[in-house]
């Protein structure tokens, strides 16, 4: 059975940015090649849904390595994207809190497709519990409208 959807693709605006790449950086520390979060197309705090994306260049650190010939973005670094906007949704929350927002769990991850360099990854995630010590979320990465990640994301300020 396939899942459900946290957001349509096909119905997203992502010429339109909320938070540029300057306001990410206020809100996640990670930088230089651990910093997979380009921008927030959308937030919105009442339905506790925030959509971003990543676009993957030939450059990234990962491209020579990850399967010469034929490189692909390992599973774990897009676990890490939707991490990230899970980060910058929660320190949208509680923008108060000063200490570095981790993981504190991954469940239920599955890998349906491949991301490539000159791709977008549009990353959508759904808070279903946050609060200053815990927050929860179910997550997805899509790739030209196609789902190719979904996990659930727990994250801990640490």
């Amino acid at each position: 059975m396939p899942p459900s959807l946290i957001v349509d693709p096909a119905s997203l605006d992502l010429a339109r940015v909320e938070f540029d790449l300057a306001a990410v950086q206020e809100r996640i520390p990670q930088r230089f090649e651990m910093a997979f979060l380009d921008r927030v197309h959308w937030l919105d705090r009442e339905s506790g849904i925030a959509v971003g994306s990543k676009d993957f260049g030939q450059e990234e650190f990962w491209v020579r390595g990850h399967i010469p010939g034929r490189p692909i973005l390992p599973g774990v670094l897009s676990v890490e994207c939707l991490a990230q906007l899970c980060t910058f949704y929660y320190k949208t929350v509680y923008p108060e809190d000063r200490r570095f927002f981790g993981f504190g769990g991954v469940d239920g991850v599955k890998f349906r497709g491949t991301v490539h360099p000159g791709d977008r990854l549009v990353l959508a995630v759904k808070a279903t519990d946050v609060r200053p010590r815990r927050a929860i979320f179910d997550a997805q990465g899509y790739v030209d409208g196609k789902l190719v990640v979904e996990a659930v994301v727990t994250g801990m300020p640490v």
